[in-house]
């Protein structure tokens, strides 16, 4: 029980954490004030209270409560609202029905969270899981709207890739080992459709990925309506300490994981931007916290994020979307590792390392982080229709959201304490 009230209590501190504050410091005083509905708060020397323009003086909170309780059918008690005729039965309700019309509320024991069908306010959509979002106005029709997805070989490019032609879409899948017959692409190509097209693509290829857009180019009815959507999902993973992971691992990784996304991205804008379409790049929750083992994927990822915010800015007044996808452990259900490949990839790193490191850390200590990675990989998701939903609205959706966040609770609950709370407190937390 107390675990869960200090869940809750977190979950509510986040939620006040999303509010847009602004701070100004005046003789060694600071005055935040959140506009909300038409309203402002501010917290002083006297605590939590009330400015209204519309309505007179300051009010402290519970008295602006005071104020609406006819309206939402509820009555001061001590410390919180008690209700009546179906009214709110909390402080959390209360607020979440004065402030944010058609929600759901979780009230926490110190704390709230809203769940609302419209995000609070704008930019703050982060803070709420995947599956509680309204995923509703799609952009109409689908079905002449053509589509790159890259990484089709296996794993998320390769349901994307049917999940996306099953929706109507025009799909060109990208794939690495299409000239070598993988499996993946054979299945792909079994389907005989004519809106499903497999195409050789290596994303650190600049010749192959020109060849690619030529393909798009001549496929299209008008070229010069352009391509509606790219998602950039090509990307490689490995494991390892900082001092186990040589730097050609880590040019490796960039080469595919980053500079692969930037580089298919510029050559595919020209078609998108006419198209006034959608850029879709598949980043990770390790793009937006870090994990021991695992620098070169977050590098990469973190790379990512910070490339399609600054895309997002410049696409911004020319009609052009940027959504980032930021799937959790989905390594199951991809198949990105196996027991015997996480083997191999130790012995590779262990014979590798430089004798200074292998007799400081010792042969049990290496090991002993090994096994850790091969439970991880053992664990997970193993259902990416999450991943599928997000992916589609990002594409669809009239206003799509800037970050999805298919994952666990466990760990969105993680990102979330890792990204706005001190560094030190998700440190105390979660390094072992």
């Amino acid at each position: 029980m107390a675990d869960s009230n200090r869940e809750e209590s977190v979950l509510g501190a986040l939620q006040w954490k999303q509010l847009h504050v602004s701070e100004t410091r005046t003789q060694q005083t600071t005055r935040a004030t959140c506009v909300l509905n038409g309203s402002h708060f501010s917290e002083g020397a006297r605590g939590l209270s009330i400015q209204d323009e519309c309505r007179g003086g300051p009010r402290t909170l519970r008295q602006e409560l005071e104020r609406r309780r006819g309206a939402l059918g509820v009555s001061a008690g001590d410390g919180a609202l008690s209700k009546q005729e179906g009214g709110p039965a909390s402080v959390a309700e209360g607020l979440s029905s004065c402030f944010c019309p058609r929600n759901k509320v979780c009230p926490g024991t110190h704390g709230f969270l809203f769940s609302c069908r419209r995000p609070l306010l704008l930019g703050s959509t982060f803070f709420i899981p995947t599956g509680r979002r309204t995923y509703a106005g799609a952009v109409e029709p689908v079905g002449s709207k053509a589509v790159l997805v890259t990484g089709c070989d296996s794993g998320f490019g390769f349901s994307l890739a049917k999940h996306l032609h099953s929706k109507g879409f025009l799909v060109f899948a990208g794939c690495l080992m299409k000239d070598k017959g993988h499996d993946g692409v054979k299945e792909l190509d079994s389907l005989n459709s004519d809106r499903l097209r497999t195409v050789q693509l290596n994303v650190c290829s600049s010749e192959e990925v020109e060849k690619v857009v030529e393909i798009v180019r001549s496929s299209l009815k008008d070229p010069e309506k352009g391509m509606w959507g790219l998602v950039n999902n090509a990307g490689i993973s490995t494991f390892g300490e900082v001092e186990f992971t040589s730097m050609d691992t880590y040019k490796e990784v960039a080469e595919v994981n980053l500079w692969g996304t930037v580089r298919t991205t510029k050559s595919f804008l020209p078609l998108i931007r006419r198209a006034k379409g959608r850029v879709v790049n598949i980043s990770s929750m390790l793009g937006r916290m870090a994990n021991p083992a695992r620098s070169p994927y977050c590098i990469t990822k973190f790379g990512v994020e910070a490339f399609s915010d600054c895309l997002r800015y410049e696409m911004h007044s020319l009609g052009v979307k940027v959504s980032v996808v930021e799937p959790g452990n989905f390594i199951v259900a991809t198949s990105l590792y196996s027991p015997e490949s996480i083997q191999a990839i130790a012995k590779k790193m262990w014979d590798e390392l430089p004798e200074v490191v292998r007799k400081d850390y010792g042969k049990k200590y290496f090991d002993e982080k090994i096994a850790k990675m091969e439970t991880y990989c053992s664990s997970g998701s193993t259902d990416t229709s999450s991943v599928m939903d997000a992916v589609t609205h990002a594409l669809t959706a009239t206003t799509p959201y800037t970050r999805y966040h298919p994952m666990d609770y466990y760990w969105w609950l993680r990102m979330q304490i890792m990204t706005h709370l001190p560094g030190a407190i998700s440190d105390m937390i979660y390094i072992r």
